[in-house]
């Protein structure tokens, strides 16, 4: 195994790191081991999965950063419109995890709802029910702003019309 993550992560990567991953995931997934099964291979799948994995969140990192950067130094833009971008930045970075990873898929890396559902490893309608989340929280702030001062009713008290 060693061997092998030593020739996946390069000179420079660090494949002690990948064998323990891949073991560590082989721990966890036992069961789905089965008796006729050599062992070898399947590990070796699970190491090459591993890598993949890494390979595939470093790059997604890099893209939200570079487009996070692109987008704050491309864009010239008045001062209320940059405050604005930062709102709705520091909002995303607040979402949930599941909800962040949902949005970021397919609004960003423009997967198809189906796709980012088998990528996040879950149902399509729970992909779903995420990114309806994300959006609502993402637009909240904004319905609020836009519909006006937002008054409170008192159950009881002038406010109370019957």
């Amino acid at each position: 195994m060693r061997r092998y993550a030593r020739a996946l992560a390069g000179p420079h990567g660090d494949a002690d790191d990948l064998v323990q991953e891949a073991l560590a995931r082989a721990l966890e997934r036992r069961a789905s081991f089965r008796p006729d099964m050599a062992l070898r291979p399947w590990l070796l799948t699970i190491l090459h999965n591993v890598f993949v994995d890494g390979v595939r969140r470093r790059r997604a990192e890099l893209t939200r950063l570079e487009v996070s950067e692109a987008v704050a130094t491309a864009l010239d833009a008045p001062q209320e419109h940059a405050v604005r971008l930062s709102e709705v930045r520091a909002r995303f970075d607040a979402l949930p995890e599941d909800q962040r990873a949902a949005l970021h898929l397919v609004a960003i890396e423009g997967l198809s709802y189906q796709e980012a559902a088998a990528a996040i490893g879950a149902p399509i309608g729970t992909l779903m029910s995420r990114l309806g989340r994300a959006r609502a929280a993402l637009r909240a702030p904004e319905t609020v702003a836009s519909s006006g001062p937002v008054r409170l009713r008192l159950v009881g008290g002038s406010d109370d019309q019957r």
